[in-house]
């Protein structure tokens, strides 16, 4: 078995990074972090939209300003550690796969 490793969307107990070992994507660990993933996204999305907000409010606070931008960069960091994981699980390009065969006149036809 060679089983992938897929970079997990929480730390560890120390904070390190914490990986699973398997090539089945559909084990219950897997869906687990695969909720946990999208519950982190739907996160950022709500929190940018919360922060447009409070931008725009001139009366907030130096000490809402702070807590505000430590939750963005929670928001950041996970959503760098989803797309670090995605990325990693992404399949190897073959090297003639996908590669789009353009036609050599304007006329689409090949001479």
């Amino acid at each position: 078995m060679s089983a992938k490793l897929r970079l997990l969307p929480w730390p560890g107990l120390a904070g390190q990074r914490s990986y699973l070992a398997t090539d089945d994507g559909d084990s219950p660990l897997s869906r687990l972090a695969d909720e946990m993933e999208e519950v982190q996204l739907r996160t950022g999305v709500e929190l940018l939209a919360h922060a447009a907000k409070m931008l725009e409010d001139r009366k907030a606070s130096a000490l809402e300003l702070r807590f505000l931008s430590a939750r963005l960069s929670e928001a950041l960091r996970d959503a760098l550690r989803v797309a670090e994981s995605r990325g990693e699980r992404l399949p190897e390009p073959d090297d003639d796969a996908g590669r789009d065969k353009l036609p050599t006149s304007a006329s689409g036809t090949n001479g």
